[in-house]
């Protein structure tokens, strides 16, 4: 890897809550920093490596803030019954499928989407593992993919009681090895959260351990909230208290924790997200395909609470998950609502909420670190940092990242990938085993 990089003759965009949009600047990177933005000219003399980006756009890489790599095995299978709302949706498909995930299956599930994220510009993700019959060791695994493709990522595995007690502890106990060990390396690349798979297969015993175990590591949860009435009324039934309340009650939510989803809360739910600081992570796609609903960020956000953006793995892309949030944010109100709180999830409270786990990223600025994504992109119509929203999700959107750049390393140049992977046997690899799984389906 080259000591420097100078990025020149690219349009830089530098995000962060004051976005500036620098034309005639040069982007410096120096032992995996920024180390400084300047006017051009001011850049003489020799650098270790020359990046060209005349005609594109230079931005900090995006980042997914709800994924699931163990979802890739999913792709092409056809032998789940047809399911008519969320629950079925769990039980035919996905709860069938992680089932069956070895710890080889899961690192193949998340090398796949990683090298797929990198094509796309996305250079941070916080993903949420499951993989019930392989939970030991199943993070390690997962770790390894994301530090052969490069990429920055927070981990977790989905503590349930869904198949039993003894599951529950392993998945307890996967979480807390982990977390530990991303403690003791602290190398801002990978980094540990405690995972929870929901509110209605969780029990109060094992809420309570994993609270203990979290907060003994000062560690954040990650957890699906109110994705579906089914969680609310579950709770409701059987705790005589909404999601958001039985959560806060035993100390899931906080500055460092996520919910994930919260398509189903109300007024006073989100007062106690906003006064616990806990992040929201709207998944539009997800929400959409699983016909749960439209979370309302635009409340959200007018409340205070920090929401940002995740695909849950429906996509790697997240310009294609901003279209359709704005989309779907018109649908839910009218079309002249919803557009800054969509672009904002993405371009701002990504950065925030990925600021919680990782030192300076998501944004172009010196001592930040060198994650990029340059994009192909003439702006047709002016382009400054007060119309930058528009022309990312109407132009920017429908073009091409040439060049992806995490921790100053180039993992992607001229579209051709620079990792030490073979593409083509890891896809190979990948179908043979997601072969032999569907056989167990």
């Amino acid at each position: 890897m080259a000591k420097n990089i100078l990025i020149k003759n690219g349009i830089i965009a530098t995000l962060g809550e004051k976005n500036r949009v620098l034309y005639g600047h040069a982007l410096l990177i120096e032992d995996g920093l920024i180390k400084k933005i300047a006017p051009q000219k001011s850049f003489k003399g020799k650098y270790g490596r020359v990046i060209d980006a005349a005609g594109k756009l230079v931005m900090p890489g995006f980042i997914n803030a709800h994924m699931h790599f163990y979802s890739t095995f999913a792709r092409g299978l056809g032998k789940a019954d047809p399911s008519r709302n969320f629950m079925e949706i769990l039980n035919n498909l996905w709860w069938r499928l992680d089932k069956q995930l070895t710890n080889a299956d899961s690192y193949y599930s998340a090398v796949i989407p990683l090298i797929n994220a990198v094509r796309k510009g996305t250079t941070t993700i916080i993903d949420h593992h499951a993989s019930p019959f392989a939970i030991t060791g199943s993070l390690a695994a997962v770790e390894k993919a994301c530090r052969e493709t490069g990429l920055r990522a927070a981990l977790c595995y989905e503590v349930s009681d869904r198949d039993g007690k003894e599951r529950a502890k392993e998945g307890l106990d996967e979480n807390s090895v982990f977390i530990s060990s991303c403690q003791t390396r602290d190398d801002n690349m990978i980094k540990g959260l405690f995972g929870l798979h929901a509110s209605f297969t969780v029990s109060d015993e094992t809420l309570e351990e994993a609270a203990y175990r979290g907060h003994k590591l000062g560690a954040g949860f990650h957890i699906h909230t109110a994705e579906s009435t089914s969680d609310q009324i579950e709770c409701e039934s059987h705790h005589k208290m909404r999601v958001v309340e039985r959560l806060r009650d035993f100390g899931i939510l906080g500055r460092k924790s996520i919910a994930a989803h919260c398509v189903h809360v109300n007024e006073a739910e989100l007062q106690i997200l906003k006064e616990t600081e806990t992040a929201v992570v709207h998944n539009p796609q997800s929400n959409a395909n699983n016909a749960v609903g439209i979370a309302d960020i635009t409340a959200m956000t007018e409340k205070g609470v920090l929401v940002g953006l995740g695909t849950d793995a429906m996509t790697v892309n997240m310009l294609e998950e901003l279209r359709c949030g704005l989309w779907l944010q018109h649908l839910k109100r009218d079309p002249s609502q919803g557009f800054m709180e969509t672009a904002n999830a993405l371009l701002v409270n990504n950065a925030k909420i990925a600021n919680r786990y990782f030192k300076n990223v998501g944004e172009l600025k010196a001592g930040y670190a060198a994650d990029l994504a340059i994009v192909d992109y003439l702006p047709p119509t002016p382009m400054d940092a007060n119309n930058f929203s528009g022309h990312l999700i109407f132009g920017v959107s429908q073009s091409t990242v040439d060049t992806t750049i995490a921790a100053g390393k180039v993992l992607m140049e001229g579209k051709k990938l620079k990792l030490d992977l073979d593409e083509a046997e890891v896809s190979r690899k990948s179908a043979e085993l997601a072969k032999k799984l569907w056989s167990r389906f």
